[in-house]
């Protein structure tokens, strides 16, 4: 069986959780704590991060990049990266603001602050650093507004990594209830739209001993 090595708060782990699904793979997953540097998944991926895909035949396949774009080439059940070269960079850049600017902007400071320093026992939150990555996400959430009031989904028509890679960060954060929905409904409405998919529902069920997620977290019509 194939095989993806992750672990709950990764939303790179998450972009390729719902990549599999949207694709109709199945496979088990892993829980790969990647601070622990553990010998035999380093093994795996010198790099000792996650998302880590083991293929039935024993290929590995690392990094979120190279996952995202081996799914689309290797299995043509859905293209997630689009059929035109304009909608192809369009979906490129909108999961590298993702995956880039919103991780560095709000779901890096919200996971190490409520999650990372609790588990690991770093020292206390900062609201002042909380604070700052609430004050970021308004931004992007009107970034999202102004995408899905002209097209479809966040590239256009079609659901893509765009989406996925957007729902995977915001999914992280949300379940701490550090998004503000009542002030950006239209954010909002895309977003319980991705809720609803079946390949999201896995990730709305995931929960973390010791930490329950906000009431809202897995309610498509919240």
């Amino acid at each position: 069986m194939r095989q993806l090595y992750h672990y709950w708060f990764s939303p790179n782990s998450r972009k390729a959780r719902i990549a599999l699904l949207e694709k109709e793979l199945d496979f088990d997953l892993v829980l790969e704590l990647p601070w622990k540097r553990r010998h035999d998944f380093l093994v795996l991926n010198p790099a000792g991060t996650v998302p880590t895909l083991i293929e039935d035949d024993g290929k590995t396949i690392c990094g979120n990049a190279a996952i995202s774009e081996y799914l689309n080439e290797k299995y043509d059940t859905v293209n997630l990266i689009g059929e035109s070269a304009d909608i192809r960079t369009e979906v490129r850049r909108l999961t590298e603001w993702f995956d880039i600017k919103f991780y560095e902007e709000v779901s890096e400071i919200i996971i190490n602050e409520k999650f990372m320093k609790r588990y690991l026992k770093r020292g206390d939150t900062e609201a002042k650093v909380i604070r700052f990555a609430n004050q970021n996400i308004k931004h992007h959430l009107q970034y999202i507004a102004y995408l899905t009031d002209r097209r479809n989904w966040l590239a256009g028509n079609d659901f893509s990594y765009a989406d996925i890679a957007a729902a995977s960060h915001i999914s992280c954060v949300d379940y701490f209830g550090d998004v503000p929905w009542e002030k950006y409904p239209e954010a909002r409405n895309w977003y319980a739209r991705v809720k609803s998919r079946p390949s999201m529902q896995p990730i709305l069920k995931d929960k973390v001993a010791g930490l329950q997620p906000a009431k809202h977290y897995s309610d498509p019509d919240f």
